[in-house]
Formats: structure tokens, sequence, C-alpha cells
């Protein structure tokens, strides 16, 4: 075979009787892996695992009308091993009659510019390489060599890794990507039956021998732990496909439950990239779903989710849900703000209490003073007092100093209130009116030339004489535009 060496390694007993075949065979007609006529790319390293799918799809062709394609990617790790590897692909393809496309991609110099490690870059670039063929050949399926002591791994790593459910989850048997689908018909089978389909079939595959270095956790796992595992249990690969299967499908409809009490409960501002829901609408639902839809409210919220965001920021998000305090906020990774304001909570990037939030007009008497947020202040001069609401304020030109201004609140505003003797805080006015934090900075209020607070617009009104008959008065509406 064109002067190159190969290895053939063998894990289990030869059996050669077609079981791995038929295996395969029920696996993709129960989850309907493939169509009649239907373009598939094989990923193929060389390897036994991607070998055997790649023969195991070729003897299909006829049967099913498939157009098969290899593709295999040289990712400049191993120098002239590396090349072997995809002349030895080339070759056999050209043996099984099976078109076939390789290509190299630098995953060295990617790993510098973008510090990842070697096993993520490899895959970031395999997989835009994957994707690029997917579009050019408008194939329906990539179908990959994954198998069940693969999926193992994926789940004893994940189950070390991870506190949460939604993590811990096996290698998916069907997925979509680019414009068709990711397809895994061996993770049904072990890599000792592989081995023995590959020797029944004459295909010696070619070995990494990076596969072997337990630098890789995965390599650890294969090597140190699977196999005391497997020695409890010899079916353990179909149990745990079917653990991995029952968790996904839990998991799709849980998070279709989700999506829906987030769409009813949640109230997103795209604008400013925040969100704020009431806390007694979030508990009415069951507490699986509302795990699952603080979730979601970070996927809403991050670009991309950081690595530094744990289980600890979950018991912290839930618990400041169910604390009887009446206000806190704790911080998330990225500078997310977290805040429970009465019954409410509010997730936010800025600060809303920074100087762009605030502002000072003079009020236009007669005419109308647009503020930022939309809302509007309309004056108007006249003797006759009018019914008054908590929108409206009549106030006697003659116990006031003009020009009026209308303003957000300033660090120690006080005002006078009927009833107590002086000045309250409008800290305290707002906390005893409930008012939530992040509202407070840009509530409106009313204020004489000389800085006397007149109106704290639709909250409260200070303590000034009643409005007389007959004299010149100044009646304010206000016309919410954004509470």
């Amino acid at each position: 075979m064109i002067g190159l060496h190969y290895t053939l390694k063998k894990e289990s007993a030869f059996v050669g009787d077609g079981q791995m075949e038929e295996k395969v065979r029920q696996f993709m007609k129960r989850h309907q892996l493939f169509t009649k006529g239907a373009t598939i790319l094989v990923g193929v390293s060389g390897g036994p695992d991607s070998m055997a799918l790649l023969h195991y799809l070729n003897t299909m062709k006829e049967s099913w009308g498939f157009r098969v394609v290899a593709i295999t990617v040289d990712h400049q790790l191993r120098g002239e091993e590396s090349l072997a590897d995809v002349s030895y692909v080339k070759h056999i393809c050209e043996q099984w009659q099976i078109e076939c496309v390789s290509t190299s991609v630098n995953v060295p110099a990617w790993k510098q510019k973008n510090k990842q490690g070697t096993q993520i870059a490899a895959r970031t670039l395999r997989y835009t390489v994957f994707k690029e063929q997917m579009e050019k050949f408008k194939a329906d399926y990539l179908a990959l060599g994954h198998h069940g002591d693969d999926q193992i791994e994926t789940m004893v790593m994940r189950l070390v890794r991870s506190a949460d459910v939604q993590s811990f989850k096996g290698i998916p048997v069907k997925r979509s990507f680019s414009n068709g689908w990711i397809v895994r018909p061996l993770l049904c089978v072990t890599k000792g039956d592989i081995w023995d389909y590959c020797q029944a079939h004459q295909i010696v595959p070619r070995l990494d021998p990076s596969n072997e270095e337990t630098v890789y956790t995965r390599n650890y796992v294969r090597q140190h732990i699977v196999p005391m595992l497997k020695q409890k249990n010899s079916n353990l690969h179909t149990t745990v496909q079917h653990l991995s299967e029952t968790l996904a499908i839990d998991g799709a409809y849980i998070l279709q439950e989700a999506k829906k009490m987030v769409d009813a409960v949640v109230c997103f501002d795209s604008a400013r990239l925040q969100l704020s829901f009431e806390i007694h609408a979030f508990k009415t639902y069951a507490f699986a779903l509302q795990r699952r839809a603080y979730h979601l409210i970070l996927n809403y919220l991050y670009v991309d989710v950081p690595d530094s965001l744990s289980y600890v920021h979950e018991e912290q998000f839930l618990a400041l849900i169910y604390h009887q305090t009446g206000n806190a906020q704790i911080d998330f990774p990225a500078g997310l703000k977290v805040e429970k304001s009465y019954d409410q909570i509010r997730c936010y990037f800025r600060d809303d209490l920074s100087s762009s939030s605030s502002y000072h007009k003079l009020i236009s008497i007669p005419g109308q003073t647009i503020l930022p947020d939309g809302s509007v202040m309309y004056a108007e001069c006249g003797e006759a007092v009018t019914e008054q609401t908590k929108y409206s304020l009549t106030i006697p030109v003659n116990q006031v100093a003009l020009p009026l201004h209308i303003r957000t609140r300033k660090q120690g505003d006080k005002m006078r209130v009927a009833g107590l003797n002086g000045r309250k805080k409008l800290k305290d006015i707002f906390i005893d009116a409930k008012v939530p934090r992040h509202q407070r900075a840009t509530w409106p209020l009313v204020t004489d030339n000389d800085g006397e607070i007149l109106w704290l617009v639709g909250l409260r009104k200070a303590a000034v004489a009643k409005p007389q008959m007959n004299t010149s008065q100044i009646q304010l509406y206000f016309q919410d535009g954004n509470r």
C-alpha cells in the first residue's frame, strides 16, 4: 500500500459475523439518520473509526443511492506522519472508488493567534473545513466516526467538570450543521466492534500516537477510567447512550417549556441589552423551569457565556429570588449586574446612576417640555383650578420663584412633605413607595428657580398652600412616555 507503515491494534476477539453491521443498521433505522439519494460527507482521519464508517457507508451506496465524499484534513501537527495519513486516505478512496477532498489547516498558527489549546484549535479549523465542504457539495449529511466508548468518555469528563444537568449530556446522534446534519452512526458500537469490523474487511488503518498521550484529559479517561468501568458493565456503552438520549429528550422538553415561561415573564430591552421580571410571576413556575430560565437569560445577555460562570452564580441568582431582603445586588462575570428591587429582578451591564442618564431642563410656560425618555411636561397659565391627579399639579404663581425646572434627582435631595415638620429625603420617599432602585435615577421632579422641590412627579407633591380662585396659576400635566 504505497509503501506506508500501518499498524493493526486488536482490542477484542475477532467476530467477523456481521454483528457491527446489524447494530449500526438498527441504530440508523431507529434514529432515521439518512434518507435515500443523499449526499454524505465523511470526516476521515485514516484511523479505525473513520475508516470503518467510510467503508460501511460505501457498502450502502448503491442500494441507498448515496453520494459518498471523504473529507480528510492535515492539521500540521505531526509533520510527515500527518501527511502520510492524508496520502493513505486518498489511496484507499481510489481503491474503493470514493470521491475524496484533502486539505491542510495550520493549527499551530491558529493556537498562537487565538490563545487556544491544541484540541480546541484543531476542532475549530476542522469544522470550518467541514462547513465549507457541506456548502460546496450542497451535502445533506456530515458523518463522523464517534463510537460508544467516545460517548462514555464524554459523559465521564462532563460528570467530573460540571454541576449543571444541561452540560451533563453526551455526543448527539444527530444535530443540525451548516445546510444539513451531523450524524454519528457508530455511537451504538464499541472500539472493539470497530476493530473487528476492520479486520473482517481487511482494513489496516493509520494510528495517531497523540491518542496515547495522557496529558490530554480524554486520553487519560480512555486509558485509565473507562476500562475499569467496563469491567463492571461490558455493555456500558449501550447504557450510557440510552442515558444520553434520555437526557436529551427530557432536556429538549424542559427547554421548550422554559422558553414559554421566559416569553411570558421576562421583559427584554434589546436596545440597552438588559431585562427584568417580576419575582412573583417567576416563582409561579416549577423550580426546574426557573433554573432553565436562568440559563436562557444568560444566553440572551452574554454574546459568549464566560468560562468563569459556575453553578455558584446560579445559586446566588436563585437565592436572590427567594431571599426576603427588599434590595440587593450581585455581580456576575464580564460586568453583568443582577439587581433585586422589591418584587423585581433586573439584569444589566451599565450603571444607571451614571451622568449619562441624568437631565435638567427649563419648563416652557406655556408650552411643552420633552424629556429624554419621550415623556412630556405640558404647562398652562390661568386662573381656574382644575381637578388634580397624581400626574397634574397646580401652583400659585406668587408662591414660587420662576422659571420652573424639571430634572433628575441629585445626591441628598429633600422636599417638604405635608404632615412632617421639615423635609424628607427623596431616597426615603422612594423606599416608602417601593420604587425599584433602577427607576429612581431617571425619575422626574419639578423645582422652582431657588431649587425648592415642588413635585416628585406622579409620586409626591410638596406641602404648599392650596391654590385660590381668581389668582394666577400654573397648571402642569405630565404624560408618561416610559413607565
